[in-house]
């Protein structure tokens, strides 16, 4: 494993992400328990955060906050006493949620309990059991064929108690209630690409957005998976009608391609910006309809609420070797990759920020903008024909029903260059925003 730079040893914004990643991963996290809190403790000192807290046994939806998880300890002991499964060494040797036990059994009797990945035979694979009682252990199959026949003793000193599930959130109010959500899942032990990637870029956002001017109000969760989201949805229905964008951000730093995953609309703003912004920038990548399988997109994306929420991932999950085990690991993480996707998620909210309708003040033909001087500001200008192009663009769509990338996306003209014509026809009261 590779040895991480601490966040203030960083070079690039990319360093510093992975620095956090490193942070983050030694903690074992579930979708309850202090392991959560402890992940938030840490993000909160890059971005304030509003914690919550939702008691066991509250009803969200059709589901029910669980009872909450933590655990001290686990192992499986031979004979000799010596651990031959160690919690201690890896979160990943336990399966998460797994009730508390302690006995002496036979080998026969735990191969039950024991999981493994015979095509990758020294990695350690990730199970959970949230919402049925069972113990378990994962391990590598290599591991498991040194074990011999005898008795073991089994430990998993955790707790099951009525308590609370947490979530945090973090609102950056703009020119308008309209807001973009960006989410992710921050409940995934010692997973660096599925989960922590998503914290790390989503952090790095926040922090960013917090010292610029904007004008959509923006929110970030960090919430368990599923669970999370269904209860932040339940508990948030006024909010939600305020949601005109939305991200889901997982998976985003290692070096695969692009993946994004449309809304369930498939046309919304959030999917037109962000193909047009992967497209622009040239990285590989694919767009990909919406389905009913994955992240908390799916949950957003109920037809209950039906909010424009897409997914951005590099590599796809499920789709790579390491998902789900532990070879998703410091190595396998980028700070390159962490810093593309940065750049992909920044500059597809600033083109939806800027993403304004117009009406032409002057509809009735085209205006003469010479006498209005705005030829000579482009005198010089080495994009001056494309320039007017963007102006006589704007002008003919501006009819109150057709935004800034309607027109890129009909002319086939850059973003920028459609805003800087638009901004230059507003100075000169030739448009006017709505």
């Amino acid at each position: 494993m590779i040895s991480p730079k601490t966040r203030s040893e960083a070079d690039t914004v990319g360093d510093a992400m992975h620095a956090l990643i490193a942070e983050l991963y030694p903690i074992c996290r579930s979708i309850t328990g202090d392991g959560f809190r402890a992940t938030l403790d840490i993000i909160r000192r890059r971005i304030p955060l509003q914690v919550h807290e939702v008691p066991s046994g509250t009803r969200v939806f059709d589901w029910t906050v669980p009872l909450e998880w933590n655990i001290r300890d686990a192992y499986v002991k031979n004979a000799e006493g010596a651990r031959v499964i160690d919690f201690r060494k890896h979160n990943l040797h336990v399966v998460n949620y797994s009730m508390p036990v302690h006995a002496t059994i036979t080998l026969d009797q735990l191969k039950p309990h024991l999981h493994t990945l015979p095509d990758h035979p020294d990695w350690i694979p990730y199970r959970t059991s949230y919402y049925k009682e069972y113990w378990g252990f994962c391990l590598t199959h290599n591991e498991l064929l040194k074990l011999r026949p005898g008795d073991y003793e089994v430990c998993v000193d955790s707790t099951l108690v009525p308590r609370s599930l947490t979530y945090a959130e973090y609102y950056l109010p703009g020119e308008t209630k309209d807001e973009v959500l960006v989410s992710c899942h921050a409940c995934h032990p010692s997973l660096a690409n599925d989960n922590l990637s998503g914290i790390a870029v989503a952090s790095e956002l926040a922090a960013r957005l917090t010292s610029r001017p904007h004008r959509l109000s923006y929110r970030f969760l960090f919430v368990p998976v599923t669970i999370g989201s269904i209860t932040w949805l339940a508990l948030n229905e006024d909010t939600v009608r305020n949601v005109k964008h939305g991200l889901v951000l997982t998976c985003v730093g290692d070096s695969g391609a692009f993946t994004y995953k449309k809304s369930q609309c498939g046309s919304a703003e959030i999917d037109r910006a962000v193909a047009y912004v992967l497209k622009k920038k040239g990285n590989p990548h694919r767009v990909i309809d919406f389905h009913p399988y994955g992240y908390d997109e799916r949950q957003y994306c109920s037809p209950g609420f039906n909010l424009p929420v897409g997914c951005l991932m590099r590599s796809q999950h499920g789709t790579f070797p390491e998902y789900h085990t532990s070879a998703d690991d410091l190595d396998f993480v980028k700070p390159q990759g962490l810093e593309e996707s940065l750049e992909i998620v920044e500059k597809a909210l600033q083109l939806l920020d800027c993403n304004r309708r117009y009406v032409n003040q002057n509809p009735k033909c085209e205006p003469q903008l010479g006498k209005r001087g705005i030829y000579q500001g482009l005198a010089g200008m080495p994009d001056q024909k494309r320039y007017e192009l963007a102006m006589l663009w704007v002008l003919n769509q501006s009819d109150g029903q057709h935004s800034l990338l309607d027109v890129t996306e009909r002319s086939g003209l850059p973003f920028d260059l459609i805003r800087r014509a638009a901004d230059a026809l507003e100075k000169h009261d030739l448009l006017k925003s709505i």
